[in-house]
């Protein structure tokens, strides 16, 4: 989601058995791959974005003007953002992503398309030219970066901010259910086609890693794309610590709304320290 940090596709074990069930059928991709545009053309209005931009616009002062939004994939909180009012500027690397996203807006009534610019790029080296009140990033996205691609996201970011804007990290709650997440769970859900998937999620805690893969649930399809990524497991204590390290003040950490996952904001603002 907007990052240079997508390597092409991984070959979790889940993967592999997929692919030696289903034979010269499979087709493995990563999310971002022009190869899984259709899931996600499907998955495009999971349920949960409009809850969660929800819980984002009540932290968006209203005087901070335009939102820009880092990794906005096929637009899951960009829409209802712009259904709540906002104008917002979406930076997506993801060509089969932008493609789904700038179709949706197209699908959208004229007063949302007129309030979005959709911009090519990469989350963690980005120059637009303009700076922001507020910067978005959901829940599970800056997962996605390990270890050398945080720090360019944070400095680009502090680029592109206004004195005192507001750096809105989207990131999952350990704590909020009281329970360790499993090792490993398979879940199905249902697209907007009413097709049936199936997610496979296997974190491994040495490496710090969780490799997803998703799948449809109908073994038969041909072709058969399996779609799999790999997440960094970060917890909200250490990217409080980098985004201090970066130049922000980390001044709250508030609940999201849903019952999707446990998830919370770090509410970052500028220092005016030096990084």
């Amino acid at each position: 989601m907007g990052s240079k940090a997508e390597h092409g596709p991984i070959r979790p074990a889940r993967a592999d058995i997929l692919l030696a069930s289903v034979g010269e059928r499979g087709v493995l991709c990563d999310f971002y791959d022009e190869n899984a545009s259709d899931i996600f053309r499907d998955l495009a209005a999971d349920a949960g974005g409009t809850e969660e931009a929800h819980g984002f616009s009540a932290l968006i002062r209203p005087e901070s003007g335009a939102v820009l939004e880092l990794g906005a994939g096929t637009g899951r909180l960009t829409i209802p953002l712009l259904e709540l009012g906002w104008e917002v500027t979406a930076l997506e690397l993801s060509a089969a992503m932008l493609a789904t996203l700038r179709q949706r807006l197209a699908d959208a009534p004229a007063d949302l398309r007129d309030r979005c610019t959709v911009v090519p790029g990469d989350m963690t080296a980005f120059a637009l030219g303009k700076r922001f009140g507020t910067a978005v990033l959901s829940p599970s996205t800056i997962d996605l970066l390990d270890d050398v691609d945080r720090p360019g996201l944070y400095s680009s970011v502090r680029e592109h901010l206004e004195p005192g804007g507001r750096f809105l990290v989207g990131m999952a709650n350990p704590d909020a259910s009281g329970r360790q997440e499993p090792l490993e769970r398979t879940q199905e859900f249902t697209g907007r086609s009413g097709r049936r998937y199936v997610l496979h999620a296997k974190v491994y805690p040495s490496e710090e890693i969780r490799d997803v893969t998703i799948h449809p649930a109908d073994e038969s399809l041909d072709p058969f794309v399996i779609c799999v990524n790999r997440f960094r497991v970060i917890t909200p204590d250490q990217i409080a610590r980098e985004l201090e390290q970066a130049g922000f003040d980390v001044v709250a950490r508030t609940p999201l709304p849903g019952v999707r996952n446990h998830e919370l904001v770090l509410e970052a603002q500028l220092s005016g320290r030096p990084s």
